[in-house]
């Protein structure tokens, strides 16, 4: 069964070696590692150059008895320091610019990355997994990565070069004070280390409370016309409110540990160097060191110091980085049950009257709800070219069938062919085309018109759209558009009415002209006119195709060849309207009951 990684927030502690998850990505671009490592060895190499010039122009520039050619040192100890700054220059430049590319780079990769493996996965994931929780992912963990690979590696990197370097010339400089310093220093790291894992777990907490937050306002904010209508607004923004103020609270128990993390790391170590310097000091006083070297000393001290407490705060970010990668990483690790097979079987080649369907004893549980079999061995044939109606109840388990022609869930036993194939031998893509659907909730995308009906086949002519179109009875409105099938339909479709949103779906189900039909209440959006054109156009599209369809209109349900009758996951009648009528049964009640506003009677609505 698929794991949603959204079951266990905890799992996982966020540590550093959570970043190493990134190395498939980092790998195509050694190229522009190698160009940031060699840019920031020459920062590097110039930043530590520094104090040793500065040592020079102390020493011989300004010691007793410099006279003129002390002038000359200085003159040039500065052409020195001033070759060095154009070196440190152009180093940092280049090296900003390549990192930053790289964060960019990487970011981008992974963002599409996981929304390719997303897309991918079957309803199952989406059963468990918020949509929100997802976009959580995509954004803002996505950009906590482009902060570290962008930036905070390369200052990192950039600082341990010049510890080390700036530690290895303070041996060189004064033996006996580095010592010292060092170990004082060792005492620094204990409170570092532990205060950092707060961080990590924190970090790891805030994500978490960011993305319960995003994942409730996608949800509310895709169902605003239920909100309002049941006048909820204030009661869900207090809702998202008290998540957005978990979510700071969280956030601020993390800055108050990496403030208290940043301050503890420059106190001792700060306080460390100012010992140590007091010590240089008297060591001067009594001529067992030169100003030079104490100047240098206290220079590469500096930097040691410096590099140190960028490195504790990159430290933090590098923590948040590492959730924020465990997290996509959980996500990428996903594996969908529905997979395609290793050796897909091809369709036989299409037949003139459509495609045949059979279902061999099946059983089917929702992954969600085992305990309860949506379908209990289920057998049917349908022949090729043959309009099968399917009614029942609701929870019967009709648009279940629909799920399992399309291999969204395969069932637990029996089997399903198309054509004689068992759909698990089929590419999910070979499987898909020969189906087209018009589901009971319209689907619009933020596109115009045109495109969204080209959405039933990318490669379709703007001739083949309007085809469509007028085949669903769509035409006319699009064209009464205000720049007609160029028009933007809006988020959702919210510039249309509900037939006309359900007419679009038609389009794009016969644009694709499957050889097998599913259409889900397709006309219980359309008005009494709309509905009359539709079904004269469903007429003819189902003219040389296989049609299933899920509908209690009696319209559509008297046009069948076969009625079949669930309840409960299971066929419980079969045949036409007028001999399911005459058994009395389940499907007697239902038209007694559901035809009757149309027809004023049952027993009008029998006849």
């Amino acid at each position: 069964m698929t794991s949603s990684p959204t079951q266990d927030k905890s799992s996982g502690k966020g540590s550093l070696s959570a970043l190493f998850g990134l190395a498939p990505f980092l790998k195509p671009y050694k190229k522009q590692f190698m160009l940031a490592a060699v840019a920031l060895l020459f920062a590097a190499g110039s930043t530590l150059a520094i104090p040793a010039a500065f040592k020079k122009m102390i020493d011989l520039g300004f010691g007793q008895g410099a006279g003129a050619a002390g002038i000359e040192h200085v003159n040039a100890a500065f052409l020195a320091l001033f070759a060095l700054a154009a070196l440190l220059a152009v180093a940092t430049a280049a090296r900003f610019y390549t990192v930053s590319w790289l964060g960019e780079r990487v970011t981008a990769d992974i963002r599409a990355a996981v929304y390719r493996h997303v897309v991918m996965q079957s309803p199952e994931f989406f059963e468990t997994t918020q949509t929100g929780e997802v976009l959580s992912r995509l954004t803002t963990d996505t950009t906590l990565i482009q902060a570290v690979v962008g930036t905070s590696v390369s200052v990192a990197l950039r600082n341990v070069l010049l510890f080390v370097g700036g530690l290895v010339m303070l041996f060189v400089t004064s033996a006996k004070l580095t010592a010292i310093i060092i170990g004082l220093l060792v005492l620094v790291v204990v409170p570092i280390v532990l205060f950092g894992r707060r961080v990590r777990k924190l970090s790891r907490d805030s994500q978490d409370r960011i993305a319960d937050a995003s994942a409730m306002a996608g949800e509310i904010l895709n169902a605003m016309p239920t909100v309002q209508a049941f006048t909820h607004e204030r009661i869900e923004a207090e809702r998202f409110g008290s998540s957005v103020e978990g979510a700071f609270s969280t956030a601020m128990r993390r800055i108050g540990a990496r403030a208290w993390l940043t301050m503890l790391a420059i106190l001792l170590v700060f306080g460390a160097i100012v010992f140590v310097l007091w010590l240089g000091a008297h060591a001067v006083i009594e001529g067992t060191m030169t100003g030079g070297e104490l100047g240098q000393f206290i220079l590469y001290a500096t930097i040691v110091s410096g590099s140190l407490g960028a490195l504790s705060e990159v430290m933090g970010e590098a923590q948040r980085a590492a959730g924020a990668t465990e997290r996509l990483l959980e996500l990428l690790s996903v594996r969908s049950n529905i997979q395609n097979p290793a050796q897909a079987v091809a369709l036989p080649p299409r037949a003139a009257n459509g495609a045949a369907l059979r279902l061999q004893d099946v059983t089917f549980f929702y992954p969600s709800r085992p305990e309860t079999a949506a379908l209990s061995h289920l057998t049917l044939d349908i022949r090729a070219g043959e309009t099968i109606a399917v009614v029942g109840p609701s929870g019967a388990g009709k648009t279940t069938l629909f799920q399992l022609f399309l291999r969204f869930y395969d069932p637990q036993a029996g089997a399903i062919q198309l054509d004689g194939v068992d759909i698990r031998h089929l590419d999910l893509h070979t499987l898909r085309d020969a189906i087209g659907i018009v589901p009971q909730d319209t689907v619009i995308f933020s596109a115009n018109a045109m495109e969204n009906i080209r959405y039933g086949r990318a490669d379709a002519t703007d001739e083949e759209v309007i085809r469509a179109a007028r085949m669903a009875a769509a035409h006319e409105f699009i064209e009464r558009l205000p720049e007609g099938y160029r028009s933007f339909l809006g988020e959702r479709g919210v510039r249309l009415s509900g037939g006309q949103r359900q007419r679009i779906a038609i389009a794009r189900a016969l644009l694709k002209n499957p050889p097998l039909l599913l259409l889900d209440e397709a006309t219980s959006a359309l008005d009494a006119e709309s509905e009359r054109l539709v079904q004269g156009a469903l007429e003819t599209a189902m003219q040389g195709r296989t049609t299933v369809i899920i509908a209690h209109r009696l319209a559509t349900v008297q046009r069948a060849d076969r009625i079949i009758v669930m309840e409960d996951g299971q066929i419980v009648e079969t045949g036409t309207h007028a001999s399911l009528v005459a058994l009395g049964g389940i499907y007697a009640n239902l038209a007694a009951l559901q035809f009757q506003p149309v027809h004023h009677t049952p027993q009008e609505a029998v006849k």
